[in-house]
């Protein structure tokens, strides 16, 4: 009963939430229990400019490091997040959500060659994370001990609470910093500003990916305006889903 529980909850998963959620457990427990070589999915600008690795583009994506609590984490909120894009203003849009993965993925493999980054597999959920924020800004959301704020705080907290675990919040800002780019790009500067369209997902992309109908409905959709609120089940959600704080 169980085995049939659990094959029908990861058959609904959206296709790619799956294939991220999956890869992003495959990659990762793989180089922590040596069945595959951590090492060799970092990102590295000589290895991928002058070796021609370029599979390390795609590793540093799906190996997130070591295991432990910020492992888990990150986890939980790719695919809380990315369903609920995928499921929400992406509903029946798998192309265009593609389109997203694609972009924010190509602005953190750039980044990560400057700043230089060895793992984009956080920041690309953050970048993830802070669209759906955008989209769903007047949704009030749960964090740790109680505390409660508009969703569009919620990629600033996460990165003030990283700090007062003693990190620097740097994976954090970056991927606040790349999913403002595309959300910006994407509603902000065309519908609030009157601008042109940059960022319109190519054709080829439908091709593989066509719109569908009948999708499960999710939180969000796209903005009307930015003084619109977006579609958010009464305006309040519980962060952890299922009326469960993450800190519980």
């Amino acid at each position: 009963m169980a085995e049939t529980d659990i094959g029908a909850w990861y058959s609904n998963i959206p296709f790619f939430t799956k294939w991220w959620f999956t890869l992003t457990l495959l990659c990762t427990l793989g180089a922590n229990f040596g069945v595959l070589p951590g090492n060799h999915m970092l990102l590295v600008w000589d290895l991928v400019a002058y070796k021609f690795q370029f599979w390390r583009m795609a590793g540093c994506v799906f190996f997130m490091g070591r295991l432990g609590f910020p492992f888990l984490i990150n986890v939980y909120f790719l695919y809380n997040y990315s369903l609920r894009l995928e499921t929400g203003v992406y509903d029946g849009k798998p192309a265009d959500y593609c389109f997203l993965l694609i972009f924010n993925w190509l602005c953190l493999i750039i980044l990560g060659f400057i700043i230089p980054l060895r793992m984009i597999g956080m920041p690309l959920v953050i970048s993830v994370l802070y669209v759906w924020c955008q989209v769903n800004h007047e949704t009030v959301v749960q964090f740790w001990f109680g505390t409660q704020f508009k969703a569009m705080y919620l990629p600033w907290a996460l990165a003030g609470f990283n700090v007062l675990l003693g990190g620097n919040g740097m994976m954090e800002l970056i991927g606040i910093f790349v999913g403002h780019i595309f959300f910006f790009l994407k509603y902000k500067y065309p519908i609030d500003y009157g601008g042109a369209s940059f960022l319109n997902t190519p054709q080829i992309l439908y091709k593989y990916f066509p719109n569908r109908g009948g999708g499960v409905s999710g939180f969000g959709q796209a903005p009307a305006t930015r003084a619109a609120p977006a579609a958010n089940n009464g305006g309040r959600h519980n962060w952890g889903g299922g009326g469960n704080r993450l800190g519980d």
